[in-house]
C-alpha cells in the first residue's frame, strides 16, 4: 500500500502485517523509524556544521544567536493555539472546512508573530545589552511567516502516521539551510550567517512541502463551528505553551542576564550536544503518541494496549542509555572536537544529560491528555512544571551559579513527577512498573556520570578554575 493511501481498517489494531501492515501500530513503527532516522541524519548535519562554525565564528556569536533563538521560540510558544494537536485528535481532522479554517488561523498567527518580533526587537536589545538583536530579530522572524504558510496536509500526514515523505522533505530543508549557513560563515565570519541559515531552512521547507507533499491545497476560509472547536481546544494549549516557554527557554532567558555573552554561547553549545537524545524522544512522541493514544487508551484489545506500553519501555530504555553514554563521554567529545575556548561545555553536557534522564521517565504521559482532548489537564501539569523548573533554576543560579541551576532543575523534575503521574493515571496511561524501574535507574546512572566527570562538573562552580563567571 502506498504511504499516501488509507485503508478503511487503518485505525484498527492488527496483529498481521507486522512492520509493513496497515494497522495503527504498524504505521507507528514505520513512523518512528522514519522520524528517528531523519533526526539522526539532520542532527549529524547540524553537529558537523556546529564544529565548522565553532572555528569560523566566535563564542559571542553563539551567545547572541542563542538569545535571538530564545526570543523566536518564546514568541512561537506564547502564541501556540494547538492547531497541530487539534487536527491530530479531532474527529473532524480530515474535513476540508476544518483544515482550511485551521490554515487561515495559522496564517493570521504567523503575521502577528512577525509584527510582535519587530515590536520586541528594541526592548530585547536594550534588556540584554546586545544592539545587534534589534535588527537580527525581525529578520530571523521572517521564518515564522514561512512556517505559517505551510500546507495543512503536513498535519494530516502526522495525524495518520504517514511520515515518510514529510521527514524526507524536512531533512532536505534542514540540510540546505545548514549548508548555506556554513558557506556564509566561511565567507563573512559574521553572526548574520546563523540568521540567514535559519531563514533559508524555513523558506526551503515551505517550498518543498507545497511542491512535493501530496494532498489537497488550502484556501483562506473560516467556518464558525470549526473555528469554535479549534479555539476551545487551543485556549488551554495556548496557556500551556506559555508554561512551555519557561520550561524550554527559561534557562537561556535567565542565563542571558547572569552569564557573559561568550559564557552563554559556550552553555548553548553544551546544551545543544546534551539535548540530542531528549530531542529525539520529544520528536518521536509528539508525532507518534497522540494518534496511538487516541486509538488504544480506551481500546478493549489488551494486546494492542500492551504493545503501546512496550513501545514506552523501549523508548525510555534507549533514551536513558543514550543520555548516560553522552554524560560519560561529553567532556571527551568537547576536548576532541572543539578548541580550548569551549572546554567548559563538557561539564554542561554531563550535568544536563544526567538531569534529562529523569525527564525521560515521564516524557510521554502528557500526550495521553492531548489524545483524549483534555487540553485543560495538559495545561495544569504544564503550569506546575513551569513554576517548578523556572523557580528552582533561578534560585539555583542565584545561590550557586550554573551548577546550582542544574541541581535546581533536577529537584524540579523530581517534584514534578507526582503531578504528571496523576494525569497519566486519570487517562489510563500510567505504568507504575515502568516508572519504578526507570526512575531509580536514571538517578543511579546520573550519579555515576557526575562522579566519573567530577573535575568537569567543578568548572560549573563559581570561583573554580575555568568556571563560568556571573555578571
Amino acid at each position: 500500500m502506498a504511504e499516501g493511501s488509507k485503508s478503511p481498517n487503518a485505525s484498527k489494531p492488527s496483529a498481521e502485517g507486522g512492520f509493513y501492515g496497515a494497522s495503527m501500530l504498524a504505521r507507528a513503527a514505520r513512523g518512528s523509524t522514519w522520524t528517528a532516522l531523519t533526526f539522526f541524519i539532520s542532527q549529524g548535519v547540524r553537529f558537523a556544521a556546529n564544529l565548522m562554525l565553532a572555528r569560523l565564528l566566535f563564542p559571542e556569536a553563539f551567545g547572541i544567536m542563542a538569545l535571538v533563538t530564545m526570543l523566536l521560540v518564546a514568541l512561537t510558544l506564547v502564541s501556540d493555539m494547538g492547531i497541530s494537536q487539534s487536527i491530530m485528535q479531532s474527529k473532524r481532522g480530515d474535513e476540508p472546512a476544518f483544515m482550511d479554517t485551521a490554515w487561515t488561523m495559522q496564517i493570521i498567527r504567523g503575521v502577528v508573530l512577525w509584527l510582535a518580533a519587530c515590536a520586541l526587537a528594541l526592548p530585547a536589545a536594550a534588556f540584554y545589552d546586545q544592539p545587534d538583536i534589534a535588527i537580527m530579530l525581525p529578520v530571523a522572524a521572517v521564518s515564522l511567516v514561512f512556517a505559517a504558510l505551510e500546507p495543512i496536509r503536513v498535519e494530516t500526514a502526522n495525524r495518520h502516521l504517514l511520515l515518510g515523505r514529510v521527514t524526507a522533505l524536512d531533512l532536505l530543508s534542514i540540510s540546505t539551510g545548514t549548508v548555506s549557513m556554513v558557506i556564509l560563515a566561511w565567507v563573512t565570519h559574521s553572526v548574520w550567517s546563523l540568521v540567514a541559515g535559519w531563514v533559508v531552512t524555513a523558506a526551503v521547507r515551505l517550498a518543498l512541502m507545497w511542491l512535493f507533499l501530496p494532498g489537497p491545497g488550502n484556501r483562506i476560509y473560516w467556518e464558525k463551528r470549526a473555528g469554535s472547536e479549534l479555539l476551545n481546544f487551543g485556549i488551554w494549549i495556548f496557556l500551556s505553551s506559555i508554561c512551555g516557554l519557561l520550561v524550554l527557554q527559561g534557562d537561556r532567558a535567565i542565563l542571558g542576564k547572569f552569564l557573559s555573552i561568550d559564557g552563554l554561547g559556550i552553555y548553548n553549545i553544551g546544551m545543544f550536544l546534551a539535548s540530542f537524545p531528549l530531542m529525539l524522544a520529544m520528536t518521536v512522541t509528539s508525532r507518534i503518541l497522540i494518534p496511538l493514544y487516541r486509538e488504544h487508551l480506551k481500546d478493549e484489545d489488551l494486546t494492542a494496549r500492551n504493545r503501546l506500553f512496550q513501545l514506552r519501555y523501549g523508548l525510555t530504555g534507549v533514551m536513558i542509555l543514550g543520555l548516560f553514554c553522552l554524560a560519560l563521554i561529553g567532556p571527551w567529545i568537547v576536548q576532541t572536537l572543539y578548541d580550548d575556548r569551549y572546554l567548559a561545555a563538557g561539564g554542561i553536557i554531563v550535568a544536563l544529560a544526567s538531569v534529562q534522564m529523569i525527564t525521560v521517565v515521564s516524557l510521554t504521559y502528557d500526550q495521553a491528555a492531548l489524545a483524549t482532548g483534555d487540553s485543560r489537564g495538559f495545561f495544569l501539569v504544564s503550569v506546575t512544571k513551569a513554576i517548578l523548573t523556572f523557580g528552582f533554576f533561578l534560585i539555583g543560579v542565584m545561590i550557586m551559579g550554573l551548577l546550582g541551576a542544574v541541581i535546581g532543575l533536577a529537584c524540579a523534575m523530581l517534584l514534578y513527577y507526582p503531578f504528571i503521574a496523576a494525569l497519566a493515571r486519570r487517562h489510563n496511561a500510567w505504568d507504575g512498573r515502568h516508572d519504578l524501574i526507570f526512575l531509580p535507574l536514571a538517578l543511579l546512572l546520573g550519579a555515576i556520570a557526575v562522579w566519573v566527570n567530577l573535575p568537569d562538573i567543578k568548572m560549573l562552580i563559581p570561583g573554580s578554575a575555568g568556571a563560568f563567571h556571573l555578571r
